[in-house]
């Protein structure tokens, strides 16, 4: 059964284009991660401040592999290998599982 990783970035005033250029520099990074399905980024509109990063993946396994693999830090790392300042002034994961009807 396929699940849906969301995560909700709280991004302060005036950063929202740092954090797309971010996603946007390593577009396609999760990919070729097994049992990974999809990506989007969501931009808030109105009054609301939160992107959310939407994931979707095979199995509940094959997310957190690849959550906790080489290949998700060095994604989210600067060009020197180093862990890059978070964008988001905080982060919410929600988790679900996708209902077949």
């Amino acid at each position: 059964m396929s699940i849906v990783v969301i995560n909700a970035l709280s991004v302060p005033e005036g950063q929202g284009e740092e954090l797309e250029a971010r996603f946007a520099a390593r577009k396609n990074a999760v990919d070729q991660a097994p049992g990974f399905e999809g990506f989007n980024l969501l931009r808030p509109t109105g009054e609301n401040t939160q992107y959310f990063v939407y994931t979707q993946w095979a199995s509940q396994e094959d997310y957190e592999n690849w959550r906790d693999s080489r290949q998700n830090m060095a994604a989210h790392a600067s060009d020197d290998g180093q862990p890059r300042k978070p964008v988001a002034s905080g982060s919410e994961l929600l988790e679900f599982e996708i209902v077949e009807l």
